[in-house]
């Protein structure tokens, strides 16, 4: 339940309308002949006798015994208040809005959002019609929920007075529906439209049968039986006409539904509805739902697991309607329609791969999460609440199951292997030396590419490479510099860093050399030095090494060719990411060749046992 552990009750109205007989017919089911004390003690319902399950506190007051400082701070402390009134007196119908209603406005505000519940207490003395007097004061003040009519000397609707009571605070219908429009208000009707989008599983418009049922269940953890799922369709085709199409429920017939149950004072099925997809008493998803705690120890990193993958890679089918691999911007659009704000701007497009009109593909669009959930965990555990994961993996408590936490980096170069899947590669140089060109082509693009858009550069690009037969994640992030500039204490920190310079400017390496010097030649992190523009003239660096010579000297792998013209050198990056899986090797050069190549044995050992493994618990299980 969200929001409420308990329930407070209080009781407020003229003196000798019943209040105190009320409770005390409540907690001993029979009326109290002997004299009435003028308050009753605060007493606690359990929670195992309640409807709700929820501990209950009612709090009687007297204006005999207490003052005004208590009855405010008792107006404050309430989740809901029950003015009582006797049928026989007017004198005390009159009191409501002449004295208590506007004490409670006037001690919560105006736009206070505590219930209000009047209970029209000595029905056995009062008329038929006493209803006629308390209506009107219904329609003008909104934080009346509802009124009940209750004789404590006949013990007549006493449970339904504290039912109502506690039913206003834990399904109130303020935030649900206008009784002056009598609709949905437009927050909730926002709400129920994101849960009809969540639920609509092949993204039809229309939840039919095996939707509905799905929902049922998840919801109610019922299925509905083939005669009711018809009686209900029966009853919006009546009330409005394309609430049914296909023999499905569309949204607007998803809607009308739900503005029929709070009509009918079944509101609870609503809010049950809206707690499961994770909204609080104010129609705010909770932090809970949103953002579960994840712990992420120092040195670790974040890396979606098979079942995130699995999740997005079912969101990227459902809305790609064409079914062309890729999301339009229309596709996208609605992809996120079940959320607060449109998330990726033209920079995503520009940081991962699409198809030729500039669209992300499937690939793309699963290295733009990785790249997420690497840099902002939390941002990916918000937006896969938003597309409803927990409804859609209902197997799995929240999505927290969709979220990998590596291990601490010391662990991996202790025992010289990591797990990871996902590695960042910051590429540091001089303004001018080729990084931005590098970044695209990761992602098979040049600055002459026709839908490049400067503007809408991104300093990250992502995109899976083979390492040994096994894909990983490789994320570019530029660090863009002058020649005088410091490197920051973020600047350092990735799996494995490049080191560029221009072949054509003199200037360039000199700044590489001395970054590698002053931060990576002592440091765990494995380096790699790229020489760009390896289409130009080379000239002579204006350093005592040259950067061949710095290599050697430094036992790191010679410089690597760099060209955005012609055929990008993709080599360069399968040797960022081998670095990176591999960073205890850092040292021993890439022209020692046998050793190389016992790691990539070694590695094609591993995942052909791994295959061979997976085949025979296969057959075993077939078997």
């Amino acid at each position: 339940m969200y929001g409420h552990r308990d329930v407070r009750i209080l009781l407020l109205g003229d003196s000798s309308v019943g209040k105190t007989s009320l409770i005390l017919t409540l907690v001993s089911d029979e009326f109290p002949e002997d004299e009435v004390p003028a308050r009753a003690e605060e007493i606690t319902i359990p929670p195992d006798v309640t409807p709700e399950k929820v501990p209950t506190h009612i709090v009687d007051f007297s204006t005999r015994e207490q003052g005004d400082e208590i009855l405010l701070e008792e107006i404050e402390r309430a989740d809901v208040i029950c003015i009582v009134y006797a049928i026989s007196k007017q004198e005390t119908i009159d009191s409501i809005t002449e004295y208590w209603l506007p004490l409670i406005r006037n001690t919560l505000g105006a736009e206070h959002t505590t219930p209000v519940i009047l209970v029209g207490n000595k029905s056995d003395l009062g008329d038929s019609n006493s209803l006629e007097n308390v209506v009107p004061i219904m329609n003008d003040y909104a934080e009346i929920e509802t009124c009940v009519e209750c004789s404590a000397r006949n013990l007549k609707n006493i449970s339904e007075v504290f039912f109502y009571a506690q039913k206003a605070v834990l399904h109130p219908t303020g935030p649900l529906y206008s009784a002056e429009d009598k609709e949905l208000k437009p927050e909730c009707k926002r709400a129920l439209c994101r849960i009809f989008n969540i639920c609509d599983l092949d993204n039809d418009g229309i939840l039919n049968d095996y939707e509905l049922n799905l929902f049922q269940r998840r919801c109610f953890n019922a299925p509905l039986q083939p005669q009711a799922l018809d009686d209900v369709k029966a009853v919006v085709r009546k009330n409005i006409p394309e609430g049914v199409q296909n023999n499905g429920l569309t949204q607007i017939g998803f809607l009308f539904l739900h503005t029929l149950f709070i009509q009918r004072g079944r509101h609870e099925t609503t809010w049950t509805v809206l707690r499961k997809f994770g909204y609080n008493d104010h129609l705010k998803l909770t932090t809970e739902y949103l953002r579960p705690r994840l712990r992420v120890g120092r040195g670790s990193s974040t890396e979606l697991g098979h079942l995130g993958y699995q999740f997005l890679t079912q969101q990227f089918e459902k809305y790609d309607q064409d079914k062309d691999g890729a999301l339009s911007p229309t596709e996208l659009q609605s992809m996120f329609a079940t959320c607060p704000v449109m998330p990726w701007g033209p920079d995503v497009n520009m940081a991962v791969g699409t198809n030729e009109k500039g669209w992300i593909n499937l690939q793309g669009y699963l290295a733009q999460w990785t790249l997420t959930s690497l840099l902002d965990v939390n941002r990916t555990l918000e937006y896969l609440a938003y597309f409803g994961y927990r409804y859609v993996m209902a197997d799995h408590e929240n999505q927290l199951s969709a979220i990998i936490v590596t291990r601490d980096k010391k662990i991996d170069w202790q025992k010289r292997q990591t797990s990871r899947n996902v590695f960042q590669c910051n590429v540091i140089g001089c303004r001018g030396a080729g990084k931005t060109n590098f970044l695209q082509g990761l992602v098979d693009r040049s600055l002459d590419h026709p839908l490049l858009h400067p503007e809408h550069l991104s300093t990250y690009t992502m995109n899976t490479v083979q390492v040994y037969g096994q894909e990983r994640y490789l994320l570019l992030h530029e660090i863009d510099v002058e020649l005088t500039d410091e490197l920051t204490s973020d600047d350092l920190d990735c799996d494995v860093v490049c080191l560029m310079y221009d072949i054509s400017d003199p200037r360039t390496f000199e700044y590489c050399a001395k970054m590698y010097k002053q931060h990576f030649e002592h440091s765990n992190i494995p380096s790699l030095l790229v020489a760009a523009k390896s289409d130009l003239h080379p000239v002579r660096q204006d350093y005592p090494l040259q950067p061949a010579q710095f290599c050697a000297s430094y036992k790191i792998p010679p410089p690597q060719t760099y060209s955005s013209t012609g055929r990008p050198n993709k080599d360069i990056y399968i040797k960022l990411a081998t670095l990176a899986a591999y960073p205890h090797l850092k040292g021993i050069s890439h022209e020692n060749r046998s050793l190389w190549l016992k790691i990539g044995v070694g590695a094609a050992i591993a995942v052909g046992c791994g295959i061979v493994i997976f085949k025979y618990l296969r057959r075993g299980q077939s078997s």
